[in-house]
């Protein structure tokens, strides 16, 4: 299979190198920490002139992707905005279990959040506990506030979306967790934060959205603190064999479709992301394919868009796009030329 759903963990030495590793400054700042007048608005001009006119248009497509279908997935799904966990059908569990697993996807969204923290051997005892924590590529914000209740750590969540940084810090409002987390408006690859900052690094699902998959691993590294855990959940292609140099022609072209309707830029594989790690002389490096474990969560999805409910949201969805393409064509001066 030319995809995977795939995790990768590690940590950090206790002890940073001396002097302490660092990436070159940013060629913008922003700030730290932003006012809340600023903290959801859109990336800065200063931000996007910092970037290559691919990147701009990149991001721009993302933060538009999420403005526009967060609202739906929330009506639908909830505030997790990633896949469920699931036990596959052959495995040791009973197939009854399986069944009912797959039947509840919200709490498989749930589990996915334990068994990631499992998988990276979090701590839940009082003093080894995570206290600080960054989500990155944070949604509307559902991993952040599970974390913050379950530990009772404060959290940052960074996203491209306007839209999804006001959702989150809403619903964290309303979930009495105002003090706990915050969200803002950032750049995953320029994060507004000083180094050493976090004991818990948290990527779910956002990965496949970077560009620069070295400068996203280098930034994940140089915010955590010492001693502190890096999970990256993401999609990859499928690793090459020794005697590869390239997926196959109809891999690529499947991928580039993937790519095409989210708004991804080139994928890497799993031993990539590995390579990555190890370069930066991070410890007890672990990855897994969890691709079986998620794969009852799209025909979940599909579904859940036949339903009167998924429907009736995908439609006031298809509305709202509509309108803002028809404000956007008779904002263009072509059009507006043609009118005269």
């Amino acid at each position: 299979m030319a995809i995977s759903l795939s995790i990768c963990t590690c940590h950090l030495p206790s002890r940073r190198p001396d002097p302490p590793r660092r990436l070159p400054p940013p060629s913008f700042s922003f700030p730290r920490p932003p006012p809340i007048s600023q903290r959801f608005a859109p990336l800065t001009a200063a931000t996007a002139a910092a970037m290559t006119a691919e990147e701009a248009s990149l991001k721009k497509g993302i933060a538009e992707l999420y403005d526009e279908s967060s609202g739906l997935w929330e009506d639908i799904w909830g505030d997790h905005m990633h896949h469920g966990f699931y036990e596959p059908p052959d495995s040791s569990s009973s197939s009854a279990a399986a069944a009912s697993d797959s039947d509840n996807h919200r709490l498989a969204q749930i589990r996915m959040i334990e068994e990631s923290l499992r998988f990276a051997g979090v701590s839940e005892e009082e003093d080894k506990r995570p206290k600080r924590v960054v989500d990155v590529g944070c949604g509307i914000g559902g991993s952040s506030r599970y974390l913050a209740k379950k530990f009772g750590a404060s959290c940052e969540g960074l996203t491209l979306s306007p839209i999804q940084a006001q959702r989150a810090q809403a619903l964290a409002a309303a979930q009495g967790l105002a003090d706990k987390v915050s969200f803002q408006v950032a750049d995953a690859l320029d994060q507004p934060f000083s180094d050493g900052q976090f004991d818990l690094v948290w990527s779910m699902e956002s990965g496949e959205h970077m560009p620069d998959k070295k400068k996203f691993v280098s930034e994940l590294a140089r915010v955590a603190a010492p001693g502190g855990t890096i999970i990256i959940v993401t999609w990859c292609h499928r690793d090459l064999s020794p005697s590869e140099e390239s997926l196959k022609p109809e891999e690529k072209a499947l991928l580039d479709k993937i790519c095409s309707a989210y708004y991804l830029p080139e994928w890497c594989s799993t031993a990539d992301y590995v390579k990555l790690l190890d370069s930066l002389s991070l410890q007890d490096i672990k990855a897994a394919n969890w691709s079986d474990h998620v794969a009852p969560f799209w025909p979940a999805v599909i579904r859940s868009a036949l339903t009167f409910k998924g429907f009736t949201s995908l439609i006031r969805s298809v509305v709202e796009n509509h309108k803002r393409s028809i404000g956007d064509a008779i904002d263009d001066q072509r059009v507006q030329d043609g009118l005269d």
